[in-house]
């Protein structure tokens, strides 16, 4: 039975969490909530407090009392790596220290106070280096801390004109792109730029680790087990069948709990492996705002060609990425970043560069829209600039040069089906009545200007090119007694609503109630590996295996129950009675015609796209220059939406964290060091900052999603709310913003700049 012959009872509902009265009766155990182990100690690393240097000592003050202190060094490690894309982080600093915040020294102590003070009572002898800081600094390379050159990674994308054959592609793909823009009519250049972001999740990293008979077991705070699993046995040379991690319930993610938790997981185990006793390590807030990842800052240099009435023809972008001190996951985010670059618009030729280099900053990580979000921020507030430049609304300049069915990404990628871009951009420019209020002079009330603005976007679903294939992702559903059935997934639930749109997948697919399935615990012991809970892959590539398992094994007992009659719980039951076991193991396939060359980047670089228009409505006050956004409308191509209110939810919450990167957020530094590592001083927007929404569902069914054509949005939300906003700021006051974030002094700077206010 295909996904779209189900007969749809639950999906395409707002059904309520599964997950939801045990959160909110406390039920849930998040991961501080575990009941301590016997003997079980609290651990604490020791960090490094400057941004580059020499490690020459580490000195334990010997007028303190350590004797029920469990201390761990770099040499304790015994393979001293945080795996992941590079072998370049170690698990502990051991000669140098090459960020802030970066580990040197773990202590464990039953006593929590005291550890603090034991903490105090290590003393790093460090001979600080000079350090790089900034994106400019490393592209000048006049301090290299990687390679030749501080460049970590380099992607090249072509298209038409640029699509050159040479030895040195990357020159001569540049000569290529300058000719095909000196042949255009109308050639504008910009450069944007986009800053470190904070996850924030609600709960603050967390893991406990401990040795029995069976290994090593790690329970923590984590968006992907198997990565967990895959650091801990390098790191501590164990295989895999002795090495069982488990997530807790997870209190928000954002990506910032994808790589991490290998490093707290590795601390913890190397703490109670000295120890012989459960190591308990949960961060404070500040500790979880200095030493985890951000979001990557960027700098994106654009150049277009377009025709005088407007068609766009030629895209030149270079695209520069701060990966911080280590590589962590930053050579994928850059790739992300680069496959977006063209952003929903039909270039003729195109040329995409992009580079991440290497800073004295701690390491960018993974964030939700995986680099995504900056270069779109660029594309996006580009595509205004041409409009400026030719006198055209911008709205009306985006919709003219939309992808449609037929159309080619930069990267020679067809769109087969599956395209509710156009649809999305009417949805929201009609509910906000953005052409009336554009046409019209901005509104001031008192000291009060309204302005409106609105971005384009799209997301790939799924890991790039030939990712799927590669990972080859795995889910399991079992047959229970009573009929039940059981999803066996690594697919974590962080907030999301995993295991409620699992479960209506499930129901339907089997043709049961939703009371009727069940969803085990992540751990790597007994679940497949599905591929981590990330890249907007979860519903639409593990929600597509859950569902055809779901299939295989209902169509066994709808047999049994056919040849001898009774309930299909009656016919579970025999069927369990005769054979022992029931259950279904699938495999992810991409679609056939899914075609990726990683050499040179080009084909498919996802099964589908999501898309939306997002249009923001601010009010900005002339003598503060705070804005607040009054009204946010969206509208997204789904697919299908499996729940519609927690859909929806995703791109609420996901546009108000895009509002709070443009307006409000901002990490501040100093040598290195964050001035800002509290709720009090890196402000987020809330529940009371937030505009009305209006959101808008868009179907454009993916033939190959699950629920009859799911596509992924996780990470949609999250890449148009910041130039939508900047657009409407420069309709509301005419200041045109294009680096991050559009604080009220960068305003007042902008406006000063222009002369319209005196210092």
């Amino acid at each position: 039975m295909s996904s779209s012959e189900v007969r749809r009872e639950h999906v395409g509902r707002s059904v309520g969490r599964v997950d939801g009265a045990a959160k909110v009766t406390g039920r849930a155990l998040y991961v501080d909530d575990l009941p301590a182990r016997p003997g079980e100690l609290h651990g604490a690393a020791v960090r490094s407090p400057v941004a580059r240097g020499l490690l020459r000592s580490i000195e334990l003050d010997p007028a303190f009392d350590w004797s029920d202190v469990t201390v761990v060094r770099a040499e304790d490690v015994p393979d001293n790596v945080v795996a992941l894309l590079v072998d370049d982080q170690p698990v502990l600093a051991r000669t140098r220290v090459n960020h802030a915040y970066e580990p040197v020294v773990l202590l464990a102590c039953a006593d929590r106070g005291k550890l603090e003070r034991a903490v105090a009572a290590v003393r790093l002898e460090l001979e600080p280096e000079p350090a790089v800081l900034e994106l400019e600094a490393a592209l000048a390379a006049e301090t290299v801390i990687s390679g030749p050159d501080n460049v970590q990674s380099r992607y090249l994308i072509t298209k038409g004109a640029a699509d050159v054959e040479a030895e040195d592609r990357v020159a001569a793909s540049r000569a290529a792109i300058e000719r095909a823009l000196a042949g255009c009519e109308v050639v504008v250049s910009g450069r944007y730029s986009c800053h470190h972001q904070e996850h924030l999740y609600l709960e603050p990293n967390g893991m406990v680790a401990w040795w029995d008979a069976d290994g090593l077991h790690a329970t923590g705070s984590i968006q992907c087990p198997y990565y967990v699993q895959k650091g801990l046995c390098r790191g501590l040379r164990l295989p895999a069948e002795r090495v069982h991690v488990t997530q807790a319930v997870t209190g928000g993610g954002f990506g910032g709990k994808e790589e991490y938790p290998t490093m707290l997981a590795l601390h913890a185990a190397l703490l109670a492996q000295k120890s012989g006793r459960p190591v308990r390590m949960v961060y404070g807030r500040r500790e979880d705002i200095e030493a985890t990842t951000k979001r990557h800052p960027a700098v994106c240099e654009v150049t277009t060609g377009c025709d005088r009435d407007g068609t766009l023809r030629v895209l030149s972008l270079r695209a520069l990425y701060d990966a911080g001190a280590y590589v962590t996951l930053t050579p994928v985010v850059l790739s992300r970043g680069v496959l977006h670059a063209g952003g929903v618009y039909a270039w003729r030729d195109a040329r995409i560069e992009g580079l991440s280099l290497a800073t004295n900053t701690p390491p960018s990580g993974a964030f939700r829209g995986f680099g995504a979000p900056q270069t779109l921020w660029a594309i996006e507030r580009h595509v205004d600039r041409v409009a400026r430049e030719l006198g055209r609304d911008p709205a009306e300049l985006k919709r003219q040069n939309l992808l449609r069915v037929g159309d080619s990404t930069p990267t020679g990628q067809v769109l087969r089906g599956s395209v509710g871009l156009a649809e999305c951009v009417t949805a929201a420019l009609e509910a906000s009545g953005y052409r009336d209020k554009r046409a019209a002079p901005p509104r001031v009330v008192g000291r009060k200007a309204r302005g409106i603005g609105c971005s384009v976007v799209l997301h790939g679903a799924g890991f790039t090119g030939s990712g799927e294939r590669r990972l080859q992702g795995k889910v399991a559903v079992d047959l229970r007694p009573g009929g039940r059935l059981c999803i066996r997934t690594a697919s974590t639930d962080i907030g999301q609503g995993t295991e409620t749109v699992f479960a209506q997948i499930v129901a339907d697919a089997a043709g049961v109630g939703l009371a009727d399935v069940d969803f085990a615990t992540p751990c790597t012991t007994h679940v497949p590996d599905s591929g981590p809970t990330v890249a907007s892959r979860t519903v639409m590539v593990v929600g597509s295996i859950v569902e055809r398992a779901a299939q295989k094994v209902a169509a066994r007992v709808r047999a049994e129950q056919a040849a001898a009659g009774g309930s299909f719980a009656a016919a579970g039951d025999r069927l369990l009675a005769r054979e022992g076991a029931v259950s279904a193991l699938e495999q992810y396939e991409p679609p056939g015609w899914v075609a990726w060359d990683d050499a040179r980047y080009k084909g498919d670089a996802y099964p589908a796209f999501a898309f939306a228009c997002d249009v923001a409505e601010v009010e900005v006050d002339l003598d503060t220059f705070e804005v607040r956004v009054v009204g946010f409308w969206c509208a997204a191509d789904v697919g299908r939406a499996v729940n519609p209110v927690m859909c929806k939810g995703q791109l609420e919450g996901g546009a108000l964290q895009a509002i709070g990167w443009a307006l409000t957020e901002e990490v501040v530094w100093r040598d290195g060091r964050i001035l800002n590592p509290r709720l009090t001083n890196y402000i987020v927007p809330t529940a009371l900052d937030a505009p009305p929404f209006e959101t808008f569902l868009v179907e454009a069914p993916f033939e190959h999603g699950p629920g009859g054509g799911a596509k992924g949005i996780g990470e949609l939300p999250m890449d148009g709310g910041a130039p939508a906003v900047a657009a409407a700021i420069e309709h509301a006051t005419g200041l045109v913003l294009d680096g991050l974030p559009l604080t009220p002094e960068r305003l007042l700077a902008a406006s000063l700049a222009r002369g319209e206010v005196k210092p």
